[in-house]
Order: C-alpha cells, then structure tokens, then sequence
C-alpha cells in the first residue's frame, strides 16, 4: 500500500510476543498499541464519550448483542467499546480517512466500534479459518453490515462469508488474494533438484497435518522409496512431532529447523523437490504461493481455497486431508517425476501467481476499495 502511495498509520491493541524476524520487529517499531497507552490516555477518551451520545447508545446495544453471542461475554464487549474510544481519538487526530482490520476476529468488532465513534468508514478482512468457524461467535453478519466492503483471501472466503451472512450485504465481499513478496517473484526460476527432498513449511500445530506426513513417510520407507523431508518451523506440538518421528525410526529422514527467517524458508524451499503441505485446516497458505513463485509443485489437501491454487496434474496433487496413503502416493509420485516434468509443472505455477498473487496488483485492489469507502462516506 505504501509503495501505491498510501500512507499507512499501524494501531495494534498490544505488542508481540518474542518476535523474532527483522520486519516484524520495524514494524512494532511503527505501530501505536492501545493497551500500552496508559490509564490517562484511556481515561481522557472514556469521558468523552458522553459528548457522542447517540452514537455511545448505539455502540453500547450493539456491543451487548454481539457479547451475548460471543465466546468472550458481554463485558469483554464492552471493554472494546473503551479501546474502540482509544482508537476513533487517534484516528481522528491523525486526520485517518479510512481503518481497515486485518482479521475478522476481535481486532474487527474495535474497529466497527471505532468507526462509529469516529464516522470513518471501515472494513476487514476475512482470512480463515477461524473467522468461519467461529463466524457467529464473532457475529460477521453484523460486521459486515456495518463495513463499508470486507476482503477475503479466496473465492471459498467469500462463500463461507455469504453463508454467514444476508444476501443483500454479498456485493460488498470483495476478493483481494494474499500477495507474494518480491523476494520470491524476482527470484530467478531453478530446476528441481535430483535430490529426493521434500520441505514442509509452517507452524508446528495440529490443523498443519505435520503426523499424517510422518505416516506418509513411514509408508514411503516400508515399500523402499527413500527421501528427505525438512520441517521449517516451530510450535506448540513440536515435543509431539518429535515423538512421533522416533517411533516411527524416521530421525534420519527427517528434521526440524525451528523457526527460520524468511530467506532461509527461500533457500529451504529451492532445495526440495517439493513444497508437501497436508493441512486439515486452512485459509489459503502464503508458503504455498511462495513455493510456486519459485517454481516448485505443490502437495496439498482438499482444504478451503487451496485447490483455486493447486490443480492436480498442472501445478501439483491434491489429497484428501488425513489421508495418509494418497499422500504418500503422490509423494512417491513426486520422486519419480521426470526433472522436466516437473519443471512444466514448476513453471505453470509460477505463471499462476504471477497473474493472480502478485503483491502491488493486491494491492492495488484494497486501495481503490478504500477510495471507492471515503467517497461514499463523504
């Protein structure tokens, strides 16, 4: 957005936790948290409050609706009502034209909240899965309603937000695709490597599918295939992935980086013969699109949007997620491919996000958006 023209204002409720990646440490750098603006900032746009009446009467019945509804209760609701104060104060003396949530989740009912103290227009975006999964929980038909258009990632986002929401709000659900960084579209295109190497690149969590390819691999072993494959990335059930690779006698086929930065997930990725993803649950994966930026085939599940970008037979294989067998048989698959097969299926991805995932093209889309909202609110 920046390198459009935009200027960007980041406001965030609290900082991260143990960030670790250079960017992500300049942007915390540039962004204004709310919770760490202390008690007398949160006081001063608290009482306030009072000169908006209509509007905090407003804010209020809907913020106690939504926590009826939610997991969170009715007074975290009202909590965000005190932050959303915070943030309709910034954005107002910022001169903000428009604010934009990231996720749909929490993040999005302050954002509304703020819009409506502050008479800024507003919108979000719809990643998945949590958003749909707990989408009445988080009452998305009521932000949507309330936003002046919401993005979703892919064409299966838009649908799980139609169905939670009423039809006459669908023409505001735009799609806007995750964009893939220069790094990788720059990036000039390699052959495959002979290796029989394999990268599976994400957070070591149970929606990931990381103990479906440890038995995919145990498989591959018992029939005499051999390979490698590297785990990139860290989490919450890494002790349990490693126990898993022991029993099975896997230590010397497979390893665990840890969390790596983004230019060693590159380097990683450029290694492998593939990009193996078996995920149970997901939105639609960034990694993936890198992985085909760079020219590598994909193996992936039958899961949300994923197959708007893998296709079988022309960027990679599909499998029914959990499905240990065809995953393993597209694995082996993947190792007996000719190198120029796999090449053309390398090269037809690349061409793929080129046209639909290109970073300043998705960009540009959120801007006109956001132009189309400040007109229409003026």
């Amino acid at each position: 957005m920046e390198a459009l023209g935009v200027s960007v204002s980041r406001f965030a409720l609290r900082p991260g936790t143990n960030l670790v990646d250079d960017e992500d440490k300049a942007e915390a750098k540039q962004t204004r948290f709310i919770l760490k603006a202390g008690l007398s900032e949160l006081f001063r746009c608290v009482i306030a409050l009072p000169r908006q009446l209509l509007a905090v009467i407003a804010v209020t019945r809907q913020a106690l609706v939504m926590g009826w509804r939610s997991d969170r209760g009715i007074l975290r609701h009202l909590v965000y009502i005190a932050e959303a104060a915070v943030l309709a104060d910034w954005c107002r003396t910022g001169s903000i034209q428009h604010i934009h949530a990231h996720f749909g989740t929490n993040s999005a009912a302050i954002a509304m909240f703020a819009s409506q103290l502050s008479g800024i227009p507003y919108s979000f975006t719809a990643h998945g899965p949590e958003e749909f999964e707990r989408g009445t929980f988080l009452s998305l038909d009521t932000k949507l309603q309330n936003a002046a258009f919401a993005a979703c990632i892919s064409s299966f986002g838009r649908s799980q937000l139609m169905r939670l929401s009423q039809p006459d709000q669908w023409k505001k659900i735009a799609i806007v695709h995750c964009g893939v960084d220069s790094a990788f579209l720059a990036a000039a295109a390699h052959e495959s490597p002979s290796t029989p190497r394999f990268v599976c690149v994400g957070r070591l969590s149970q929606e990931k599918g990381h103990l479906v390819l440890i038995s995919a691999a145990h498989r591959l072993r018992d029939t005499g295939t051999h390979c490698e494959i590297v785990f990139a990335g860290d989490g919450p059930m890494r002790k349990s992935i490693e126990e898993a690779i022991r029993k099975a006698g896997l230590q010397a086929t497979i390893t665990i980086t840890g969390w790596v930065p983004g230019e060693r997930v590159k380097a990683e990725i450029e290694a492998a013969r593939a990009l193996v993803l078996p995920s149970f649950s997901e939105g639609l994966p960034v990694v993936i699109m890198e992985a085909m930026a760079l020219s590598r085939p994909v193996i992936s599940t039958y899961v949300a949007g994923i197959p708007e970008i893998v296709q079988p037979g022309k960027t990679g294989w599909l499998v029914p997620a959990g499905d240990e067998v065809a995953l393993a048989q597209a694995m082996h698959e993947a190792l007996v491919s000719p190198i120029a097969q796999l090449a053309a299926i390398g090269a037809a991805g690349r061409l793929h996000i080129l046209d639909q995932h290109d970073v300043l093209k998705e960009a540009k889309k959120l801007k006109i958006l956001m132009e189309r909202a400040i007109i229409e609110a003026r």
